[in-house]
C-alpha cells in the first residue's frame, strides 16, 4: 500500500495555530497536545507533518516568508517602476494583516533557517529599485540601500498599525506620505511620484479586492 497523502490543510492549520500560540501566549504554550487540541487533530498529526515541535518552530519563519513571497509575486512589473514599488509595498502590508501572527513571529528573533527565502523576498524590492534607477526615476545609488530604507518604512508603519498605535487609514496615509518623500529624496519628480503612488494604490486594491473584503478593509482610491 502507498502511504496516505498528507493533507496540506492540516499543515496550514498547524502552522497558523502554532504562530498564534507563540505570539499570544509564549513558548510554553506550544505543546504537541495543546496544538492538536487547537486544530482538532491528534498529536500524531504534528509528528506526521513536522517530525516534532523543533521542526515545527523552524517551519514557521519559512512559511511566513513563503506567504510573503506569494503576495509579492502577484505584483507584475509595468513601465512605471515607481508604481510597481508602491504596489509591492501594499502587498507587503496586506500580507502582514492576513498573516499577522506569522508576521510577528518572523521578526521577533533571527531565524537562520529562513535566511535564503527571506533574502529572496527582499531581492524583489531591490530589483524594483534597480529598475527605477535604470529608468531614470531615481538617481544613481546602491539599490539595496534604497530598498532597505523602504523596507524599514513599511515595517514601521505595519508594526504601529498592528500595535493599535495607528488606524489602518492613518498607517496607509503616513506610509504613502513617507514613500513620496523617499521617492523624491531618491531623485524622482514629486508630481510624477504622486501619480505613481495613486496608480500603485489602485493596482494593489484591485489585485487584492477579495483579500480586502476578507480582512474587513475599506480603502478609498484617490480621484
Amino acid at each position: 500500500m502507498s502511504p496516505k497523502a498528507l493533507d496540506p490543510a492540516v499543515r496550514t492549520a498547524l502552522v497558523d495555530a502554532a504562530a498564534r500560540l507563540l505570539v499570544e501566549e509564549g513558548p510554553n504554550a506550544l505543546t504537541t497536545r495543546r496544538l492538536a487540541t487547537e486544530v482538532g487533530s491528534s498529536t500524531m498529526a504534528v509528528y506526521t507533518h513536522f517530525e516534532g515541535m523543533d521542526e515545527l518552530r523552524k517551519a514557521l519563519a519559512l512559511e511566513g516568508f513563503e506567504r510573503l513571497a506569494g503576495y509579492l509575486a502577484g505584483i507584475s512589473t509595468s513601465e512605471d517602476t515607481v508604481e510597481d514599488m508602491t504596489a509591492l509595498g501594499g502587498a507587503y502590508f496586506f500580507n502582514a494583516l492576513a498573516n499577522s501572527h506569522l508576521y510577528r513571529f518572523m521578526f521577533m528573533e533571527p531565524h537562520d533557517e529562513s535566511d535564503e527565502i527571506g533574502l529572496n523576498t527582499f531581492q524583489t524590492m531591490i530589483e524594483a529599485v534597480g529598475r527605477a534607477i535604470e529608468a531614470g526615476r531615481f538617481d544613481e545609488a546602491d539599490p539595496e540601500e534604497l530598498a532597505t530604507q523602504l523596507w524599514i518604512m513599511m515595517h514601521g508603519g505595519v508594526t504601529l498599525h498592528m500595535a493599535n498605535c495607528l488606524t489602518f487609514d492613518e498607517a496607509l496615509h503616513m506610509l504613502e506620505t513617507m514613500a513620496l518623500n523617499l521617492y523624491v529624496a531618491f531623485g524622482d519628480d514629486r508630481e510624477a511620484a504622486k501619480a505613481s503612488i495613486e496608480r500603485g494604490r489602485e493596482r494593489i486594491v484591485e489585485h487584492l479586492a477579495a483579500e480586502s473584503e476578507r480582512l474587513g478593509l475599506e480603502i478609498s482610491i484617490p480621484g
